[in-house]
């Protein structure tokens, strides 16, 4: 499903690898997480897979479905599958939410050689995903995250992911600046799209998150690779523990 292979990667604009041989893979609906010490990686590695700019790729590769995604510009990788939940995610000042998802999703449509959905069509599709997701249907008419909440603002991304319906979703410390009941209700949607066929790779500091969306698979990161992998537990011990053990051991 979606694999990285013995990635590394440095910044643009500094003579610094960030990403020392990175391998992951993930099957068919299976969500792994992803924790470790700040400065590990971690976002790196979704920012890589991606195609953000501002990273050289010294080595390696990212594939989905068999796919080297790196070989492709970035609207070909979404267009491929690969969905990325910012940690911040950014505002669009008179942009329509409305406007924006059908843009994205015709275009992506459109790129996989499908039919474009019509306006009636398309306002059918996101009002029935914005009421699985209990999202407020003002939400729609707002222009794109401008005067929402943090956990608007999270939500909204994962209405995005449900209308473009991506195959692999990478949700990068997702639950960063969250109060609980925000968190949850991110977390119920996320779990919502979860249908045994869509993969999930989840980035976060805090096992809190994980209490929500329950892994299948823990890793652990530190200096640009994974050191160890592990059950749910692993988080716990990390919760518990600290990093500085598992640190200790590879060391």
């Amino acid at each position: 499903m979606f694999e990285i292979k013995n990635l590394k990667a440095s910044l643009a604009d500094e003579d610094k690898q960030i990403l020392k041989g990175m391998n992951l893979k993930v099957g068919p609906g299976e969500v792994h997480a992803i924790m470790g010490p700040n400065g590990s990686g971690k976002s790196t590695t979704s920012y890589v897979a991606a195609g953000k700019g501002g990273y050289v790729v010294d080595e390696g590769e990212v594939l989905l479905n068999g796919e080297n995604l790196l070989d492709m510009e970035p609207d070909e990788r979404a267009a491929a599958g690969l969905f990325l939940a910012f940690q911040y995610p950014v505002e669009i000042p008179g942009v329509g939410n409305m406007t924006f998802l059908r843009t994205a999703v015709n275009s992506q449509r459109k790129m996989r050689g499908e039919e474009e959905l019509n306006a009636a069509q398309f306002l059918k599709l996101v009002r029935e995903k914005a009421k699985s997701l209990k999202i407020d249907a003002d939400m729609l008419k707002r222009p794109v995250n401008v005067g929402f909440s943090g956990g608007e603002k999270k939500r909204n991304e994962i209405l995005q992911m449900a209308m473009l319906e991506p195959k692999m979703c990478i949700l990068d410390e997702t639950d960063s600046g969250l109060d609980v009941d925000a968190m949850k209700l991110v977390s119920e949607g996320v779990n919502a799209l979860r249908d045994g066929k869509r993969s999930f790779l989840v980035i976060t500091h805090y096992q809190r998150l994980l209490d929500h969306i329950k892994p299948d698979v823990v890793h652990i990161m530190a200096d640009g690779r994974i050191i160890k992998t592990g059950g749910p537990e692993l988080a716990l011990e990390v919760e518990h523990n600290g990093y500085a053990d598992l640190l200790n051991e590879v060391a």
